[in-house]
């Protein structure tokens, strides 16, 4: 007698312990026959380790509903009953469903309805948010990358009506909150800020269902990035503070200064930049103590030099410009190739602590490079709503200049592309 290794490793790669695989037999028969099932851990555990190698009638029902497949696949003898003809395996067969010998017409296996989902599935659907992630810190926020990302999560939601342990479940509900976070961040960088509110509030959904760390923080991060937008400083705090109290901020002083970064950004914003200041020194102080280690690819565009970026914006916004310069400048000698948006962003900060110093023709020439960045691609919203900030300061400051009305022309031919 020796263990049935098959079904040890079926039950692995869908992450099942032995009392949920007993749980969703019992769900497959009920299906099946209409009565709660009534297979225990006991059971599961004799199947596993090999003292019921021909299992009756109903936990072989059970078995084939649950996974998909004939039991002999799954490393049993099936009772003479559930023999199943080589040339038909997935039509309809009589099982036996009791002691007695009376037999029912069981509801068929249908592969496409009900199989049971496991990490495999969730790392082959995971697989392409990477590359979502990439194509964002390439180019910026875009319709067609909102609209992948929605196509991901509805793949995921759609994983989520068929058999799956706590487990794998868990993953799922985090993988929905990712792909609904990019769409909402997509549309945050376009500007488009009653789409992304909505989405945000889907993907604060799936990540208390996730139960997920990680997933929580990006939510609350992406939530305090909206609120700047919308200029909602008090929830800007509050969505700042969220990150900070949170369990990975707690575990992890890299997510910890991701928070810290934002809660300065909100100081700064509701007009208190001694608290922005103490925040900001905080933020630079916790990611120093970050140990280089694995996170999350979308993770990737946080460091040094974001760091550095969003002090800049700070810095500006308190109308310390030549600070601002000097941490644009420290943001761009940083920024890993591939961050075009993000360089681009950063190239806008300095060009108006630049305009700000009173260097209006050196600003301009630094603006211009923002097109040369983003290499045609169109611009996202809030990097246009920045060109756009500088173009009206540029005006006001240095209107009849050559330099300011060759920029208005510049404007004008890259507006009409976007």
């Amino acid at each position: 007698m020796g263990a049935n290794l098959v079904l040890q490793s079926r039950m692995q790669q869908l992450g099942l312990t032995q009392e949920e695989l007993a749980a969703q037999l019992n769900t497959a028969l009920e299906e099946i026959t209409g009565r709660p099932g009534e297979i225990s851990s006991r059971t599961v555990r004799n199947l596993l380790n090999g003292s019921s190698k021909r299992p009756i009638g109903r936990t072989c029902a059970a078995l084939e509903r649950m996974f998909g497949c004939p039991v002999a696949d799954l490393g049993f003898s099936a009772p003479s009953s559930m023999q199943h003809p080589p040339e038909a395996p997935v039509r309809r067969r009589n099982f036996m469903l009791s002691t007695t010998g009376a037999a029912v017409a069981a509801v068929p296996v249908v592969r496409q309805q009900r199989w049971s989902v496991g990490m495999a599935d969730v790392a082959r659907v995971s697989a392409g948010m990477d590359q979502l992630v990439a194509a964002d810190d390439r180019q910026g926020g875009h319709t067609s990358l909102a609209n992948a990302a929605l196509d991901g999560r509805d793949k995921v939601l759609e994983l989520q009506q068929r058999n799956a342990s706590e487990r794998v479940r868990r993953a799922l509900y985090a993988l929905a909150a990712e792909f609904t976070t990019i769409a909402a961040w997509s549309c945050i960088d376009l500007r488009d800020l009653d789409t992304a509110q909505q989405y945000l509030h889907e993907s604060t959904t799936f990540a208390g269902l996730s139960q997920d760390p990680l997933t929580g923080i990006r939510v609350w991060i992406n939530m305090a990035m909206l609120a700047y937008q919308r200029q909602n400083w008090p929830e800007q705090l509050a969505a700042a503070q969220a990150a900070i109290a949170s369990q990975a901020a707690r575990r992890d002083p890299f997510f910890s200064s991701m928070g810290r970064v934002r809660l300065a950004l909100a100081h700064s914003c509701l007009g208190a930049p001694q608290a922005a200041k103490r925040a900001l020194g905080s933020a630079q102080e916790t990611l120093r103590k970050a140990t280089e280690e694995e996170r999350p690819r979308w993770t990737a565009f946080y460091g040094p030099a974001e760091l550095n970026h969003l002090a800049a914006i700070i810095l500006n916004g308190n109308g310390q410009s030549a600070e601002a310069e000097a941490m644009a400048h420290r943001a761009l000698a940083k920024i890993p190739e591939g961050f075009q948006r993000n360089r681009a962003l950063a190239t806008c900060q300095l060009a108006l602590a630049q305009l700000r110093q009173g260097e209006p023709e050196q600003a301009t020439n630094t603006a211009a490079t923002v097109f040369t960045i983003m290499d045609g691609a169109p611009l996202p919203g809030r990097m246009r709503t920045l060109i756009g900030d500088f173009h009206r300061d540029l005006l006001r400051l240095a209107p009849s200049t050559t330099y300011a009305r060759n920029w208005a022309d510049r404007m004008r031919d890259e507006w009409s592309r976007t």
